[in-house]
C-alpha cells in the first residue's frame, strides 16, 4: 500500500471529496482499499479552512506513484502486538489493582493478556449504578461520597469529554486507542488528530472492558475501599479494605495503586505507611463558558456555517510578569460544566460533553498555576488549599452544591453579577450569581484579570462580557507525587506500584492508561 500525507480538502467539500482528491494529487489509477491514517483541521487562514488527511491506499500504478510523487512511501499496517504468557507459581497470590480508572483498567488488561490472575478493587460502584448516583446529585444536590464524578468504575474520566490526546510519543498510545475502539469507543479515534469519546460512549466502553476482564481471569470487587497495606518481610504483601462495613484482607503478589487525584484519604494512608510523597505543580481556577457558535465563528470564519467541520476547541496560555501562568485546560466543545464534588461541603466543577458535542455552549478550565513553593513544598498543605477553595465556593453558593458564577464583564470590572446575558450557564444543580473574589484567592483573581484580555486578543470574543465564569476548578491535576524507583516500586514500599494521575505520573485518559500498562509490565518482569 501507498502512504500519502498532506491531502487538503476544502471545508466546503467535506470528506466526500477525499479519494477523488487523493487520486488527482498523485495520479493514482484504480485506487482501492482506502484507509484514513490521520485527520485534522487547518484553520490558520479563515478564507481557506481545510480538512487535512494522511491516507493509505492501493493502486494499479503504485511503482509509478512512488517514483513521481516525493511525498509518497510504502506503508504496511502495524503487526498485532504479542503478549507472552507468564507462568506464575502455583499458590502465588494474585496481583491486586486498586482503582478502576484508566490506569487500573489498563493495568488489569495488560496482566490478563499475559494470563496473570488479578483482582480489581474499586471504592465506587459499577458505571450503571454510578450514572444514576451522579444524575441524582446533579438534580437534587444529594452527594454520595462513595459514588460520584470522581469515584467509581472508569474513574473521573468517565464523566468528561473523553479526550484522548497525549503529549508523549509512547508506543503504547496506539495500543490504548486500538483497545478502546475494540471495546466500543468510536472507530475514528484511530485517526483523528484530536480524538475524543464522549461520556455517553465512555460508559459503554468501560462496561465492555470490564466484561472482557472478568472473562479473562480478573476478579472485580466494587464498593471495596482500601484503607491500608499488608506487609511481610518489609514488602507490601496485600491490601486491607472495607467492604459492606466489614474489614477484609486481600493477599497479593504485588499491589498496583491507581488512586486518582481525588483520593485524599489514600494519600494520608500512604504517608502513615511510609511512602515518600512530594509536592508538584498544579493549578486552580474556574470554568469559562461561551456559545459554541461564537467560538466556531472566531476560529473558522465563514467556514463555520458550512456544516462540514467539527465544533472547534481552543488552547490558550499567558505567562504573567508575576511568574504565574494562566491557561485553558480540558476544553469541552458542545459541553457542560458539571458538579464534580467528592467530599461533603465542597463545590468542585469540571467539564463534560457527549460524543456528538451538540450542546449550545463550549466550556473549558481557566486555570492559574500554583507551585510547591507556595506551600513550602508540603503536599498536604496543597491538598488543604484545594479543600479551602472548595469549601469557600460551597459557602458562597449557599449550600446544596450550588456554584458561584459571574459574567466575564462584571469580573473584569470587579462588580457582582445579577444574572446571565446571552451565555446561559449549564452547571447543575444551579449557579448563584455574585463576585468570585469572595471565594477565590487574590492572586487567582488578579491573574485571571490580567490574562483574559490577552486571551481575547488571541481568540476574538474569548473575553466576551457575557461569557460565564463558574467556580471553582481544583481537581485538574494532583498536587503531589508518590515517588517511585526506576523499577516502578514505590520508594520505601517495595511491592507497591503507584501509577496514573493520582500518583502524579499522568494527565489524562491516555497517559494514565499508558502508565497503568507500564506498571503492569514492571510487575510482569518481577514475576518472571
Amino acid at each position: 500500500m501507498i502512504r500519502l500525507s498532506g491531502i487538503r480538502i476544502p471545508a466546503a467539500t467535506g470528506e466526500n471529496g477525499l479519494w477523488a482528491e487523493t487520486a488527482r494529487t498523485c495520479g493514482a489509477r484504480g485506487l482501492r482499499d482506502g484507509r484514513i491514517l490521520k485527520k485534522s483541521v487547518d484553520a490558520r487562514k479563515k478564507d481557506d479552512v481545510c480538512l487535512v488527511y494522511s491516507v493509505a491506499f492501493s493502486a494499479d500504478n503504485e511503482a509509478e506513484i512512488l517514483r513521481r510523487h516525493r511525498g509518497a512511501d510504502r506503508w504496511t499496517p502495524d503487526p498485532e502486538p504479542e503478549f507472552p504468557a507468564v507462568n506464575v507459581k502455583e499458590g502465588t497470590p494474585p496481583v491486586v489493582i486498586v482503582g478502576m480508572g484508566p490506569a487500573g483498567l489498563f493495568a488489569a488488561w495488560r496482566l490478563c493478556r499475559s494470563g496473570v490472575p488479578c483482582v480489581l478493587l474499586e471504592r465506587g460502584r459499577p458505571v450503571e449504578r454510578r450514572t444514576e448516583d451522579v444524575r441524582r446529585f446533579w438534580e437534587s444536590g444529594e452527594l454520595d461520597e462513595t459514588s460520584n464524578v470522581q469515584f467509581g468504575e472508569g474513574g473521573a474520566g468517565t464523566f468528561s469529554d473523553g479526550k484522548l490526546t497525549c503529549g508523549t510519543g509512547d508506543r503504547r498510545i496506539r495500543l490504548v486507542l486500538e483497545t478502546l475502539a475494540a471495546f466500543g469507543a468510536p472507530q475514528d479515534i484511530r485517526y483523528l488528530a484530536k480524538p475524543h469519546v464522549g461520556t455517553d460512549r465512555l460508559k459503554t466502553t468501560v462496561t465492555g472492558m470490564r466484561r472482557w476482564l472478568t472473562e479473562h481471569g480478573c476478579e472485580v470487587r466494587f464498593e471495596t475501599k482500601v484503607t491500608g497495606l499488608l506487609m511481610e518481610n518489609d514488602r507490601v504483601s496485600g491490601a486491607r479494605a472495607v467492604c459492606g462495613g466489614t474489614e477484609i484482607q486481600v493477599p497479593a503478589s504485588a499491589v498496583i495503586l491507581c488512586p486518582g487525584n481525588s483520593a485524599r484519604d489514600t494519600f494520608a494512608m500512604l504517608r502513615e505507611a511510609g511512602a515518600k510523597l512530594s509536592a508538584k505543580p498544579f493549578s486552580v481556577g474556574v470554568r469559562i463558558e461561551h456559545r459554541q457558535k461564537d467560538v466556531n465563528a472566531a476560529q473558522y470564519g465563514q467556514a463555520a456555517t458550512l456544516g462540514t467541520l467539527p465544533h472547534t476547541d481552543y488552547k490558550l496560555a499567558v505567562h504573567l510578569p508575576s511568574g504565574r501562568s494562566v491557561y485553558t485546560f480540558c476544553v469541552c466543545p458542545g459541553g457542560y460544566v458539571v458538579a464534580s464534588a467528592s467530599e461533603t461541603g465542597g463545590v468542585v466543577t469540571n467539564g463534560m460533553s457527549e460524543y456528538a458535542r451538540d450542546n449550545e455552549n463550549i466550556c473549558g478550565g481557566l486555570l492559574v498555576s500554583v507551585t510547591p513553593e507556595d506551600f513550602d513544598n508540603d503536599p498536604f498543605r496543597a491538598v488543604e488549599f484545594q479543600r479551602e477553595l472548595e469549601s469557600s465556593a460551597f459557602r458562597l453558593g449557599g449550600g446544596r452544591y450550588v456554584a458561584p458564577a459571574q459574567k466575564v464583564g462584571d469580573f473584569l470590572q470587579n462588580r457582582a453579577s445579577k444574572g446571565p446575558g446571552k451565555v446561559i450557564p449549564t452547571y447543575k444543580p444551579e449557579v448563584k450569581w455574585g463576585k468570585l473574589d469572595d471565594c477565590l484567592p487574590g492572586f487567582v483573581c488578579e491573574s485571571l484579570r490580567q490574562a483574559l484580555p490577552q486571551m481575547g486578543r488571541k481568540i476574538r470574543g474569548f473575553d466576551d462580557p457575557d461569557a460565564v465564569l463558574t467556580a471553582v476548578e481544583t481537581r485538574s491535576s494532583c498536587p503531589l507525587r508518590i515517588e517511585r524507583e526506576p523499577n516502578g516500586n514505590a520508594v520505601g514500599l517495595p511491592g507497591l506500584y503507584p501509577c496514573g494521575e493520582g500518583a502524579g505520573y499522568a494527565g489524562g485518559i491516555v497517559s494514565a492508561a499508558v502508565d497503568g500498562i507500564k506498571a503492569a509490565e514492571a510487575v510482569l518482569r518481577e514475576l518472571g
